[in-house]
């Protein structure tokens, strides 16, 4: 069977001496530079009826970059990529590999204050008419402590948020970490900073002492009294994981292929769980939120549910020398020979034919000898964050009898695949855009549309899983 789209979000770089340059507008003409030349949807995205638009959105935020700084210009990178529509592009700070002090050191000059918490304290105990979102908050994390104190804006109300306490690597203490405003209707977002001192600008709600930031999280006045302390947030496990619900009825739960560690993590759950499974009336697979990864991962379950031939759509790559210098170029050493030969292999052909739009993932039909008799039905539980290589697995287990879909579209990131990691001028900033186009394109675009499910779920039902059991 063809091993397609094998290492969507493994694809490495060294992290070279040079001298760096990390004014936003250098990188920025960077990112133009590569994303035209490598990028394999560039052609189908950019046409004679939207170049003059786009030529204009280029050169407008061009100026902008030219005035940004550093921690600024992530912002602007991502807003140009978003011109293109597409969920595996992005740009922006990374500083993965880097030591704390060189980090420290990036991120040394942005913005601060004066204000510490001894400061504000005095302030707060002398002050007579108290605003109340004034004071220290904590984020639901517990990774972020700051004070909240009136600016001296005087064309608005407006406050800033400095941190008083966090990791002292990413971030120190005196610099802002947001700035809100007050207005008739409540509060609103000047700017808002990632970990990475990006800014973003979501929609804020204050209801009493929580201040609430949407997907950026919430935030706690006095670190809240302890009957009505949150529990610090912790990731759940991504790994995958079996669980036997009833007599009848198993579920797979897959939130992540991001790690070739979870292909030897699946090969084990399945033979584990082999008995089980093979009397197994109803198996759910849940794999909502699952934004992908390695196609490996799953595809031991296959013969499952597998009831007739299925087809694979294949794919084209674009073998410039870039694509396969950062994109394929890694041979994985740490992977079982036979993997490591197709990547060589694949490697091989693409150097043969570079420069090429290439069709290194031929359409390909997968058949097995027997049909399994268990599990008899399988429902699939997916929303709109199940993208990537979780939907290749959709689109390939739905082609079976046994299989139905629940739940709502998925995130629609499937035609262009394999995305490229590159670095840019600036050691700290990356760029990611896909090498690899769906044979489906031109006909049956997904991205942005998703995968729509044989059965919606409704937005109000509380517990998506007892549904599936009693559909």
């Amino acid at each position: 069977m063809m091993k397609k789209y094998t290492l969507a979000i493994l694809m490495f770089f060294g992290l070279g001496a040079k001298a760096q340059d990390c004014s936003c507008a250098t990188n920025f003409n960077y990112m133009v530079e590569k994303v035209k030349k490598n990028y394999v949807g560039y052609s189908d995205k950019i046409t004679v009826s939207n170049k003059k638009k786009f030529d204009l959105f280029t050169d407008s935020l061009l100026s902008v970059a030219k005035k940004s700084d550093r921690y600024e210009c992530s912002s602007v990178l991502r807003e140009w990529l978003s011109f293109f529509k597409d969920k595996h592009m992005t740009a922006g700070i990374d500083a993965t590999g880097f030591s704390e002090d060189l980090i420290r050191k990036f991120y040394a000059n942005d913005k601060r204050t004066s204000w510490t918490e001894a400061t504000l304290t005095k302030y707060l105990n002398a002050k007579r008419d108290k605003i109340d979102i004034e004071g220290v908050w904590v984020s639901d994390t517990r990774a972020y402590r700051v004070g909240i104190v009136r600016s001296n804006d005087k064309k608005e109300l407006s406050f800033v948020a400095f941190i008083i306490k966090a990791d002292s690597i990413y971030w120190v203490p005196g610099q802002i970490k947001f700035e809100i405003v007050k207005t008739d209707k409540g509060y609103q977002t000047k700017n808002f900073r990632t970990k990475d001192h990006s800014y973003t600008y979501p929609k804020v709600e204050k209801n009493g002492d929580t201040l609430s930031f949407g997907t950026n999280g919430k935030w706690y006045k006095n670190d809240t009294p302890p009957a009505q302390k949150v529990a610090a947030k912790k990731n759940p496990d991504p790994s995958p994981r079996f669980t036997v619900l009833d007599d009848q009825t198993s579920m797979f739960t897959l939130s992540s292929f991001a790690s070739l560690d979870y292909v030897k993590v699946m090969d084990t759950l399945i033979k584990k769980n082999e008995t089980i499974l093979k009397r197994t009336k109803h198996l759910i697979i849940d794999l909502r939120n699952n934004a992908g990864g390695s196609v490996l991962v799953y595809e031991k379950l296959l013969p499952y549910l597998y009831t007739n031939p299925i087809l694979q759509e294949g794919g084209l790559v674009l073998a410039t020398a870039d694509n396969i210098t950062y994109g394929y170029s890694n041979t994985h050493p740490e992977l079982p020979d036979s993997l490591q030969q197709h990547f060589k292999k694949r490697l091989a052909k693409l150097k043969a034919h570079e420069g090429e739009l290439y069709p290194l993932y031929p359409v390909d039909t997968i058949k097995y000898s027997t049909i399994e008799k268990y599990p008899e039905r399988v429902s699939f539980l997916m929303n709109r964050s199940t993208g990537s290589a979780a939907e290749f697995f959709l689109l390939e287990a739905r082609q079976s009898t046994k299989v139905k879909l629940y739940g709502e579209n998925t995130a629609g990131a499937v035609d262009y695949p394999e995305f490229i990691k590159m670095k840019m001028p600036c050691d700290f900033f990356v760029l990611y855009y896909p090498a690899c186009k769906s044979l489906r394109l031109p006909h049956y675009p997904l991205d942005n549309i998703g995968i729509k499910p044989d059965i919606a779920i409704p937005a109000e039902t509380p517990d998506w899983i007892d549904y599936v059991r009693k559909h």
